[in-house]
């Protein structure tokens, strides 16, 4: 595989990955808090989303990329580049996944729900900017798109989180 392609495969790993642990976190979190659950409770099922989510997440990029080169090599490819590339998929998911979930977690942040939906969304423009670099086109587009879905996510996490309470 040429080392383009592998670089493609890592990037795509790390912004799915970072993408996804961040708006599915903070869109179960923030519906969690909405909806009035305690928040050791919110802490507890943070860290089993992140666990959960992390592994299916890492096996699932693993044999997605291997059923591709399998299927444009007609036969047995090394799963060297589908391990690692499910690796970072594992890897960007988790620790991407502690920041809307931190403030839950650190006792002493008094409006956990509004500390933790501002990182995250900065966190995303964050992973726009990278994003755009990394793939050299427009910082702005990607922030925003970025910005918009995370928006959305908590958008609907709170939703279900009030109609849930009722």
């Amino acid at each position: 595989m040429r080392v383009r392609e592998a670089r493609s495969i890592y990037l795509r790993n790390f912004v799915f990955g970072v993408e996804d642990s961040l708006v599915s976190t903070v869109g179960l979190l923030s519906g969690l808090s909405a909806s009035g659950v305690p928040r050791h409770t919110i802490v507890i099922t943070g860290i089993v989303l992140l666990s959960v989510e992390a592994l299916s997440m890492g096996v699932g990029s693993l044999l997605s990329e291997h059923s591709v080169e399998e299927f444009r090599k007609h036969g047995e490819v090394p799963q060297t580049q589908a391990i690692i590339g499910g690796f970072i998929m594992f890897a960007s998911y988790v620790l991407s996944g502690f920041i809307p979930l931190a403030p839950y977690a650190a006792t002493f942040i008094p409006y956990p729900f509004w500390f933790s939906i501002i990182i995250t969304l900065l966190s995303l423009i964050f992973l726009g900017i990278i994003s755009a670099k990394a793939s050299r086109t427009s910082v702005g587009r990607h922030s925003i798109e970025m910005l918009l879905l995370g928006g959305i996510a908590i958008f609907v996490g709170v939703m279900v989180g009030q109609i849930v309470k009722l």
